[in-house]
């Protein structure tokens, strides 16, 4: 008699998201959501001046911050999540480039 493979391999286990989530702390959670928020250095010229990008980077930084118990950072962050939103804050310039104008020597 023959067996096919199938037969006789256990069905795959079926691990929802929630489950997976469900293992990981707050904080990783928040970790996790932190850097998913945060410009890529691949994208940073093209990202830098976006207000949304650029408060919900320091938006989900805070909240690793405040996680960590580290209330001042936290509101630092949040701060300038909030300058970003309210046009406050804007793109320095960009350091690997600076001022490229020459000096009169």
């Amino acid at each position: 008699m023959y067996t096919s493979v199938l037969e006789v391999m256990p069905e795959p286990i079926q691990v929802s998201q929630t489950d997976v989530l469900s293992e990981l702390t707050t904080l990783e959670l928040a970790q996790a959501l932190a850097e998913r928020l945060a410009i890529k250095a691949h994208n940073w010229h093209q990202l830098k001046s976006n207000r949304q990008k650029r408060a919900l980077e320091q938006a989900g930084a805070a909240l690793v911050f405040l996680l960590k118990e580290q209330p001042e950072e936290a509101l630092s962050r949040f701060r300038q999540a909030s300058g970003w939103l309210d046009r406050s804050l804007s793109a320095p310039p960009c350091p690997t480039h600076g001022d490229h104008r020459r000096s009169g020597n």
